[in-house]
């Protein structure tokens, strides 16, 4: 949810320096970050695809993309945008007790719209997906997992194995300077969550893959490697690396 610009309200003025004694810094620093997300025009938007939704088949089908950005993905975004609005008018009043009640709805929704915005762009034709053979990425994966089939193996694993629904992610350590393999459940945001800068996510909410592989969800982690835009994963890296 990074912003392109910082929309200041009142309301927004009213989070950073509210010091109410029953609203901890926390609360009011989270309120003011919320409402400091919102793009210029001051709604978040459900982003366009760099592809058609029958691009990704046989591995993803166009019916499976279509429901899951248009319907999905979309319905984050609105559900986040009513919530930034209640968010708006509880600061406004001095609501604390209503800022504190959608601190739940902010952050899964907040985090459906980050997470799937970056899913897109994780995403490319079966025929432009190639794994690079010399490069940052390839340097950090060699370095951390031996080889692109070994850390294959243990993300797949890793993803494979989220109980209910959540996300398998590849992300950066900038601590460590390495690459690491991590699961957050529901809609939680690897960074907010681990501290990881995110690199690549693979969606395992069964909307995501119950049309095509119904509960088979090994099938659908194998196969999702060969749609995967390396380039996209590779530029990421390049920044988080500085």
């Amino acid at each position: 949810m990074s912003a392109k610009q910082i929309i200041i309200t009142p309301a927004l003025r009213a989070a950073v320096h509210l010091r109410s004694s029953k609203l901890n810094a926390e609360v009011a620093k989270s309120a003011a970050a919320y409402l400091s997300s919102a793009p210029s025009g001051g709604k978040h938007a459900l982003p366009d695809l760099s592809y058609d939704y029958a691009a990704l088949e046989p591995v993803i089908s166009a019916e499976t993309m279509e429901l899951h950005h248009s319907k999905h993905h979309n319905t984050y975004v609105t559900n986040l945008n009513v919530s930034l609005e209640k968010l708006d008018a509880a600061v406004s009043a001095g609501d604390v007790s209503g800022i504190i009640s959608l601190q739940g709805a902010l952050k899964f929704n907040g985090g459906g719209h980050l997470n799937h915005t970056l899913f897109w762009e994780n995403l490319c034709g079966k025929g432009n997906s190639e794994f690079p053979s010399s490069g940052a990425l390839k340097d950090a994966v060699d370095a951390r997992f031996g080889d692109f089939e070994t850390m294959k193996k243990d993300l797949s694993a890793m993803t494979i194995a989220v109980q209910g629904s959540g996300w398998g992610w590849l992300g950066f350590d900038t601590n460590t300077g390495r690459i690491e393999a991590a699961t957050c459940a529901n809609q939680d945001p690897l960074k907010a969550t681990t501290g990881l800068v995110p690199l690549l996510g693979i969606d395992v909410w069964e909307h995501a893959y119950y049309v095509d592989y119904r509960n088979v969800r090994p099938n659908y982690v194998n196969a999702i490697f060969d749609v995967v835009n390396w380039n996209s994963v590779e530029e990421r890296l390049v920044k988080a690396q500085g």
